[in-house]
């Protein structure tokens, strides 16, 4: 005889335990037969509307604890919105070109861009970004995360690529496109130039020299000289890599500069710099000769080490007197304030360097064929040889990384496709102050990235991505840059697809009477597509703007903090460029996560956690429980205990639950519910507890302090 039989017990059907990895992908089936999303905004049709736009994670691998992270906190806020009264479309997106494609693509098939033609490549990467969307969504929908999963907006779609080449069209048609030789940023793992939001930095070690420049008729500028000596400047680098694109020194027009006498040598270095230059050199103090200001001795010419060209002394107001020697060694093709300051000194600007960073035949036959970087004590060495290098020595310092390859970057001067970043920057920064900014401190921080932003880069070396809509006349190299005929590549592109500009040649893609200001018809196309970040940062026209369901602007865009750099601002400098407002009325920027002893999660450290594994073992909602335990605003810690943590509190909750509904059984609230007026006074203060707990709930989501919700 079973004797649980004849005892009175509490009986409900909720289970004791969860089961949650095995039950919950009953329970996202159920809700996709019963087409929720659907349903849910038929409720709502009519109510005001709330729409969130959704960020473009990259489709190329399983997402990660950052992407799982933002798409919980979007779920939150549109689920809570719903509840509020809101009707809230939620379109998924995803970033589905570009370098982090191709790079996956190189990966898992084992092929690179150079081994087959432009149209397989792209259809590779088409087939792989595909695959990942699927994945990705999979996943996301695992989560929890409800959303118009059945019509994402995607990156590659014809439609998608011909409102972005519409907005290109318009940003070039108000004057804000320029083609320029300029130094940037450049990969020459990837072989592509980068922005300044795709720049991290790390330490680096480099060698860090001391290299003489000979003056040309020193005695003009030191009669203190003894007749017929020679006499240097001293310069310092930390890119001997550089010492071939040299074209000038620049110094300081008010500092005091020195001719020191040294065990029969004459060198030339700032007073303020004196004592640091001859400790790193192991050089005697010396005796002075001679004081000058750097502005008596602009230009003075000098004579290159390698090459035997002059390199004149220029001034530069950039020169200060904290490291180096106060002469600074001047590459206009490896520095933007080095190209700045050859541009107002006419100056040639060198850069001997090939896409895959390899010296060319101008860095001369030592050197050629030679990687850049890789390649410094090549060129100590010349140095060495032609008897200019005083000192080596080495220095730890931040240095440019690629965002994608996270290997260190060069500055090239090549010919790249910039949007004009000063005519915009007023009408940005008044935008950001439009805007709402959770936390508060974004509005400043992006204000201050606005303010000194340089021009916006947005060509790139490769080919999986949109096509720049630009023509080159074949006789006179004259950029061909009209609105109407960018339209109609749009046109066919939104019926073909991108791939329309690989397979048709100029003429075909062309209207039949264009003709080129010098009479010519014969025309070529440009090779470059897009920056990734133009794609996704066009986004706002190519939904919000483009679907009277959305509407423009989006109510709240929410991502992680670092797209106050990359999406956030390239949405906006997007806008402004078109003549829209901001593409946000409100951003919210989460923070990341770290590891229990405070280190950055990666995979080089073995500290990563993927949500997979989460929601494999605890399930689900134990994840965005966990997501809601700390303030998303600061840094998050990972690990196993604070999972278990949340796992706990997760079972004590279901057990209270539990314990609550076994009580009601048998309660109908048709015949046992009573007026409040009859109510016990313990139950009245239990329901004013209750509604206490609302109104602090909502006021706390509406400030976006979801850890109050979970302490």
């Amino acid at each position: 005889m079973d004797y649980r039989d004849t005892l009175n017990l509490l009986k409900t059907s909720f289970p004791l335990k969860g089961n949650l990895p095995r039950r919950e992908p009953q329970i996202a089936a159920s809700w996709e037969q019963m087409d929720i999303y659907r349903r849910v905004r038929e409720h709502r049709h009519g109510a005001p509307k709330f729409v969130l736009h959704d960020g473009p994670p990259y489709a190329n691998g399983n997402i990660h604890l950052g992407q799982a992270l933002n798409k919980i906190l979007k779920d939150i806020s549109i689920k809570y919105k719903t509840l509020r009264g809101f009707d809230c479309p939620y379109v998924p997106g995803w970033d589905t070109q570009g370098l982090p494609t191709e790079q996956s693509v190189a990966r898992e098939y084992g092929i690179s861009r150079h081994d087959v033609s432009v149209l397989e490549w792209r259809n590779k990467c088409r087939e792989l970004a595909l695959k990942y969307v699927d994945t990705q969504r999979e996943q996301f929908k695992r989560l929890g995360v409800r959303g118009d999963w059945d019509n994402p907006y995607l990156t590659l779609s014809p439609q998608y690529q011909a409102r972005q080449i519409q907005a290109f069209a318009e940003i070039a048609d108000r004057g804000l496109l320029t083609r320029s030789l300029r130094p940037v940023y450049w990969c020459y793992h990837c072989e592509t130039a980068l922005a300044e939001d795709e720049i991290e930095y790390d330490t680096k070690v480099s060698p860090a020299i001391y290299v003489t420049f000979s003056i040309v008729e020193p005695g003009r500028w030191f009669a203190e000289l003894p007749a017929d000596a020679r006499a240097d400047v001293v310069i310092w680098t930390t890119t001997p890599w550089t010492i071939p694109g040299n074209t000038a020194i620049a110094l300081n027009a008010d500092a005091t500069y020195v001719l020191l006498e040294i065990d029969g040598r004459h060198l030339v270095m700032a007073e303020e710099l004196m004592a640091s230059t001859l400790a790193a050199c192991s050089l005697d103090e010396g005796r002075v000769l001679a004081r000058r200001s750097g502005k008596e001795l602009e230009g003075m010419l000098t004579v290159h080490p390698l090459y035997g060209r002059h390199s004149p002394v220029v001034l530069a107001d950039y020169v200060d007197l904290e490291t180096g020697t106060g002469c600074v060694h001047t590459a206009p093709g490896h520095g933007p304030e080095d190209y700045a300051t050859a541009i107002r000194c006419d100056l040639p600007v060198i850069s001997p360097l090939d896409d895959m960073g390899k010296f060319t035949a101008e860095a001369g036959p030592d050197l050629e064929g030679m990687v850049c970087d890789q390649n410094n004590a090549a060129v100590i060495a010349l140095l060495k040889q032609k008897e200019a290098l005083l000192a080596e020595t080495t220095m730890e310092h931040e240095y440019p990384h690629c965002w994608r390859c996270h290997k260190p970057v060069i500055w090239r001067a090549t010919r790249q496709w910039f949007i004009n970043i000063d005519q915009l920057r007023e009408a940005a920064l008044t935008e950001i102050g439009k805007a709402s900014w959770m936390p508060a401190w974004g509005e400043k921080r992006i204000a201050g990235m606005v303010e000194n932003r340089p021009d916006w880069c947005i060509s790139r070396q490769r080919t999986w991505g949109v096509p720049i809509p630009v023509f080159y006349c074949q006789d006179c190299e004259e950029a061909l840059i009209d609105k109407q005929i960018m339209l109609g590549v749009a046109e066919l592109v939104a019926e073909h697809g991108a791939d329309v500009w690989y397979e048709r040649t100029a003429q075909e893609l062309l209207p039949q009477d264009i003709a080129c200001k010098c009479g010519s018809t014969s025309f070529t196309k440009e090779p470059d597509i897009m920056s990734v970040w133009f794609d996704s940062g066009a986004s706002h026209y190519c939904v919000l703007e483009a679907d009277p369901e959305l509407g423009y602007p989006a109510d709240l865009y929410l991502e992680g903090d670092d797209q106050y750099q990359c999406w956030f601002q390239t949405s906006l400098w997007v806008a402004v460029a078109m003549g829209l407002p901001a593409p946000f009325k409100m951003v919210v920027g989460h923070a990341f996560f770290i590891d229990e002893t405070g280190q950055k999660m990666s995979k080089s450290k073995g500290n990563i956690i993927s949500p997979q594994e989460i929601y494999e073992k605890y399930g689900a909602d134990v994840l965005r429980m966990w997501f809601t335990y700390a303030d998303f605003r600061q840094k998050m810690y990972a690990s196993t205990d604070i999972h278990e943590q949340v796992a706990d509190a997760y079972r004590k909750i279901r057990f209270t639950c539990r314990f609550m509904l076994q009580n009601l059984q048998d309660f109908d609230p048709e015949t046992d519910a009573l007026p409040y007026s009859e109510l016990a006074e313990v139950d009245r203060w239990a329901l004013a507890r209750l509604n206490w707990l609302i109104e602090r709930m909502t006021r706390a989501f509406d400030n976006w302090d979801l850890h109050l919700f979970y302490h």
